[in-house]
């Protein structure tokens, strides 16, 4: 449980951008992240260890997010991006009041870009449970016209599948929930958004589109994060000045490390952002 206010040493602009997720999900954030901030360095969490977080309960998503933030926060962040919806609706409230000197970005569904989007009034949100059941996606659920159909599908075992590259589970799966959302034909009745409400889902985004009519938008929050991020360090003067002005390669760093795993985890990441590829360290589970 958090308990009072912690203090750490004060970010400077030199420091790295923190990154966690239950496991893989957060390289589609991470990926966003360095497009947008290619000059910055990042730390990057995986809690493979104690994954998956969605069908845990909040006080645990609660205690496992102060154990990494606590954790990049050691390596100097300074910001720290929570790249997972479950953890973002358990616990971004208390690591922004725990630690206010921080900059904390969560993530959460793209239910507003959805409702400006949507033609037919008709938004399918696809999430892990833990996500569902918050009390902040009920919130932003609320927040949303009364007349918009958002027909929210649980999706029981599709990050892990995603977590362990089980490609034909993964199709499997993404297939059943689309079925069970549908039908996606065109009309007036049918649902023509699809947000993709969990960080590992915009993984498998090019499954997504081919099971999908071309008419249907595919929305994720990789991008708006990767632009909040931005925004919060060009506000606290902390965003790092380019070192090659134009230039859109990455030339910022990547540190791994995993509560899981390291074989696990660089799999993962020459399997789903090679450009990042690296070594990976083990993180002591707490």
């Amino acid at each position: 449980m958090l308990n009072s206010p912690l203090q750490a040493p004060p970010p400077v602009a030199s420091g790295p951008i923190g990154v966690f997720d239950s496991g893989i999900g957060g390289l589609s954030i991470l990926k966003a992240l360095r497009q947008r901030m290619p000059q910055e360095d990042f730390v990057y969490i995986s809690d493979q260890g104690h994954a998956p977080y969605g069908e845990r309960g909040d006080e645990y998503v609660r205690d496992r997010s102060q154990v990494l933030t606590e954790a990049l926060v050691g390596f100097g962040a300074k910001a720290v991006v929570v790249a997972c919806n479950t953890a973002t609706a358990a616990a971004i409230h208390e690591l922004r009041q725990h630690w206010p000197q921080l900059p904390v970005i969560g993530v959460e569904p793209a239910l507003k870009p959805a409702a400006l989007q949507t033609r037919t009034g008709h938004v399918a949100v696809m999430a892990t449970r833990g996500t569902l059941n918050s009390p902040k996606f009920k919130r932003l659920l609320a927040q949303q016209d009364p007349g918009l159909d958002i027909r929210c599908q649980p999706c029981d075992g599709l990050a892990d599948a995603i977590e362990h590259l089980d490609d034909s589970r993964i199709a499997h799966l993404c297939r059943q929930y689309l079925a069970q959302t549908g039908p996606w034909t065109e009309g007036s009745s049918a649902p023509d958004t699809l947000v993709l409400g969990c960080t590992h889902y915009p993984l498998v985004l090019r499954l997504w589109l081919s099971e999908l009519p071309p008419h249907v938008k595919v929305l994720d929050t990789g991008a708006p994060v990767a632009e909040q991020t931005y925004r919060r360090l060009v506000q606290s003067g902390q965003l790092r000045e380019p070192t090659c002005a134009g230039s859109p390669a990455p030339t910022g760093q990547v540190s791994w490390f995993t509560t899981g795993e390291v074989e696990h985890l660089e799999r993962a990441i020459r399997h789903w952002l090679p450009e990042a590829a690296g070594p990976c360290k083990p993180l002591p589970k707490r």
